[in-house]
């Protein structure tokens, strides 16, 4: 029985560990996830300085994984150069050790401080920012007491006879010891937590310092695998990138097997004492990763494309018409860049149905994909705005620089809907079927036509796109109105619905009114396809108003 307890405590403590890792990780994320995403950006002026940026965002974010996940997200939008990418990873990988080096400090007593200034801080807090940043200083907080805790768990574990049996099984065979840590680093998406788990049970004699040696060395070969992972609906490039860092700790996790024993012998002179040599270890093992594989991340790169080589994946989206060798060619190039941009409006049309489907029948599914597709559209968005850019580098007679300028301009507004489809339509249909809340029978009827409006809408936009027809231009600026008016009246008709006590209807009046808002957001951005064509044919007043 008291094995079974100690397990559970182990398990627990272990548990709140992650979980204070993860509290950081969001916070600090939701909080300054901007500022550490420009940072990144913008350090990628030479190798040093694009590995230094790396280890500062994982300093804040206190976990190399989520550094390896922006990162992946640049590389596959072509935000940074792949070499850049691959020298940001190194820089992380060191500063999560840099991490579990201020963590092994022995201040007990901050633990407590922290837990209390970040719950007080999150409770007073008005700002999201204060709230966030006081969730990350909680989270620290948890981490600094879950090691407080695994320190007493592990105790009592060097007078286990079991322990001992299975440590000297692991001493007999370091390659299953490197895989073990490395399959807890995937179970618990952190190296820096398994690092510190050995350390604690290196100090309580629980481990040897050439088994603790092994143990983070399978650590840190497991801790890049929850990236790859993550980052597989990125795109080939952004997963180039994580096998790059896999295959980098993999051959540094080789040359610890194969120079176990010297490094051991090294390292106890240096740090005597158990729980200072696992650190040092983690230390050491990403430093010399740096110092080694800095100047060898060309060919890494090379290795890792050939072992992922560009193809078309399925239920990924990638620009099918945009050929750089028409160029030349500005005809062309425009007709494979506009039939580039209708693919953006199905892929919108597509979230439009997806948000209405998940209304209809209260289930989150739907929503799901409307994030998927909405990453397959920024992408899209971003691919033929940069071919329109070169493109626009050369001399362009009049009509095809307005050709190039109402591309440019459809394909934004159509990113600006997706925006709009994501952030609002889906989260709103997300709470409602969190909620169990369900509209009225008029109000279901009265959103699913405003819904059929807009998608009629979208299809007339897609077709003035193509074939730029100034009478469909003139119907589909008329349908602004109809989409105000459609708007006005579905209020007016709720409104009296709550008037009238109608319980269903005074639940969802947010989501209601919330819906018509964005939906009338969504025709104005359709509407604006026709304005160029319009303006040129000068068809188009200045402003609505009368003359008084």
């Amino acid at each position: 029985m008291d094995a079974t307890i100690q397990l559970i405590d182990l398990l627990g403590a272990a548990a709140l560990l992650l979980w204070g890792l993860r509290l950081i990780k969001t916070g600090i994320l939701r909080a300054y996830g901007a500022v550490l995403r420009q940072w990144i950006g913008r350090g990628t002026g030479n190798r040093l300085a694009a590995a230094f940026w790396g280890f500062v965002a994982t300093l804040g974010l206190q976990s190399s994984t989520a550094t390896a996940v922006i990162i992946g997200s640049f590389a596959a939008r072509d935000m940074i150069q792949p070499r850049m990418g691959q020298a940001m990873m190194l820089g992380a990988n060191l500063g999560t050790a840099v991490v579990a080096l201020i963590l092994s400090a022995e201040v007990s007593w901050l633990g407590s401080v922290l837990i209390f200034v970040g719950v007080a801080g999150f409770g007073m807090a008005r700002a999201t920012r204060g709230r966030n940043l006081a969730r990350a200083i909680l989270g620290l907080g948890l981490m600094m007491l879950a090691l407080q805790l695994l320190s007493g768990v592990t105790e009592p574990m060097r007078e286990s006879p079991t322990m001992v049996v299975v440590l000297r099984a692991l001493d007999q065979a370091p390659v299953f010891a490197v895989l073990l840590a490395a399959g807890l680093a995937v179970l618990g998406s952190s190296s820096l937590a398994v690092v510190m788990l050995v350390m604690l049970m290196a100090a309580g004699g629980v481990v040897g310092p050439e088994l603790s040696l092994l143990l983070v060395a399978g650590a840190n070969l497991g801790g890049a695998i929850p990236p790859l992972m993550a980052v597989q609906s990125d795109g080939p490039a952004a997963r180039r990138l994580a096998l790059s860092n896999l295959l980098v700790r993999g051959a540094g996790t080789v040359l610890v097997l194969i120079m176990a024993g010297p490094v051991t012998d090294l390292l106890m002179r240096l740090l005597p004492d158990p729980s200072d040599l696992v650190v040092g270890a983690h230390l050491a093992f990403n430093f010399g990763l740096l110092v080694i594989f800095m100047p060898l991340i060309g060919p890494v790169g090379r290795l890792a494309e050939m072992i992922l080589p560009d193809s078309a994946e399925a239920g990924s989206v990638t620009p099918s018409y945009l050929d750089d060798g028409l160029l030349p060619m500005p005809d062309m190039a425009l007709a494979v860049a506009a039939r580039e941009t209708l693919r953006l409006g199905d892929l919108v049309g597509e979230m439009l149905d997806r948000t209405l489907d998940s209304l209809t029948s209260a289930d989150e599914a739907p929503c799901a994909e409307v994030g998927r597709l909405e990453s397959e559209v920024d992408r899209l968005h971003e691919a033929i705005k940069l071919y329109v850019a070169r493109l626009s580098r050369a001399e362009l007679d009049e009509n095809d620089a307005r050709r190039a300028n109402e591309i440019i301009s459809y394909a934004i507004n159509l990113e600006h809907i997706g925006d709009i489809i994501e952030t609002g339509l889906a989260e709103i249909a997300i709470k409602k079927a969190r909620k169990r809340l369900t509209l009225s029978p008029e109000g279901q009827a009265e959103i699913a036509d405003f819904y059929q409006h807009t998608r009629e809408n979208l299809r007339m936009a897609q077709a003035i796109f193509l074939s730029r027809d100034p009478e469909l231009a003139r119907r589909l600026v008329d349908q602004k109105i109809v989409s105000r008016k459609l708007e006005a009246k579905s209020a007016e008709a709720h409104l009296e619905r709550m008037k009238a006590g109608r319980r269903e209807t005074i639940e969802t009046s947010t989501i209601h009114l919330d819906l018509l808002r964005d939906l009338k957001r969504v025709n104005a951005h359709l509407a604006s396809v026709a304005y160029p064509i319009l303006d040129h044919l000068g068809l188009l007043r200045e402003s609505r108003l009368r003359t008084a």
